[in-house]
């Protein structure tokens, strides 16, 4: 019989899962203790797992549906942001995104959002900006110094820092 391409495509990528089960076994083997009954159920869950792992199922999984801009308008409201990971409503989607193993820039990326699209909801915006201000964080020091009287400013002459001289 003549090898077709295709068939020696085939062999080629068989070898290749066979090389890989053998170099992902025997390192797992290296640094674990495992049975040797457990052996050859552990090499058909690796080479199957690497098998599964080309199929056209993965391509699939990784497309996401883009959100029109209407659910996207829908999303933002004054008190909470409604998540296109899971649907839940949130003050701040940075600590829900990074639970999650995305960062704002990958999230807005992958549903297609846009670059201004808000990580926290405007209340709760405002209401770290008026807890701020009430801390009079972002004030300058100048307005602190003129607040203070001039009898806490400074003293006149200042002392002298180190050892006395000796007495002669």
């Amino acid at each position: 019989m003549l090898d077709t391409p295709e068939d020696e495509v085939s062999r080629e990528a068989a070898v290749d899962y066979v090389d890989m089960t053998v170099d992902i076994v025997s390192a797992y083997v290296s640094n674990n203790s495992v049975r040797p009954t457990d052996l050859g159920e552990l090499i058909t869950s690796v080479h199957q797992t690497l098998k599964g792992l080309s199929g056209p199922g993965t391509a699939a999984a990784d497309e996401v549906e883009k959100p029109s801009p209407a659910q996207i308008m829908k999303s933002i409201t004054p008190d909470a942001l409604i998540s296109f990971e899971d649907s839940k409503p949130y003050k701040t989607l940075r600590r829900h995104l990074s639970l999650r193993g995305l960062s704002a820039e990958a999230y807005r990326a992958k549903y297609g959002l846009p670059v201004d699209y808000p990580m926290t909801c405007t209340s709760y915006s405002a209401q770290r900006s008026e807890l701020a201000r009430s801390l009079g964080l972002g004030s300058y020091r100048k307005a602190a110094a003129k607040s203070a009287g001039p009898d806490e400013t400074a003293s006149e002459a200042p002392k002298r820092r180190g050892r006395k001289p000796k007495a002669a």
